[in-house]
């Protein structure tokens, strides 16, 4: 799947095993649960030169993902938001920041951090050590 991802015939597939799992996480973890793949499948598409259609969808994932509660390689989705970044994506991270919901306040809090620092690596270091000085600050 390297260069041309809107040319790849697979890409409607990746696109919707990931909004499934994003979207439906108990369905998807009891009919398909792949960790390793959708790992590598946030990777690809995070590589991928994307047109302006695929970078819409990833953005809408960035956003769901932001909203529930974290899932196993979600932060790999950090990867995405840094290819997709935009004033779109920041103005629907800010919300989601803003929101009511504690998971979509630290979720998209920290994306947005990074975003700030595109030379900061997204570890479970990174993240464990910001999450613990978020949890401080809303205490």
């Amino acid at each position: 799947m390297n260069g041309d991802l809107a040319a790849w015939p697979g890409l409607p597939y990746v696109l919707l095993f990931l909004e499934w799992e994003a979207r439906y996480p108990l369905e998807w973890t009891q009919h398909a649960k792949a960790w390793g793949t959708k790992q590598s499948l946030i990777r690809e598409v995070a590589r991928a030169r994307q047109e302006e259609a695929i970078k819409a969808k990833l953005t809408d994932l960035v956003e769901i993902v932001v909203h529930r509660a974290y899932r196993c390689k979600d932060r790999e989705y950090v990867r995405v938001a840094r290819a997709v970044d935009s004033a779109d994506l920041r103005g629907r991270l800010d919300r989601a920041a803003d929101s009511d919901s504690l998971w979509a306040q630290c979720h998209a809090g920290y994306v947005l951090w990074l975003l700030d620092r595109p030379d900061l690596p997204n570890t479970r270091r990174v993240w464990q050590t910001w999450v613990a000085g978020e949890a401080a600050a809303l205490l």
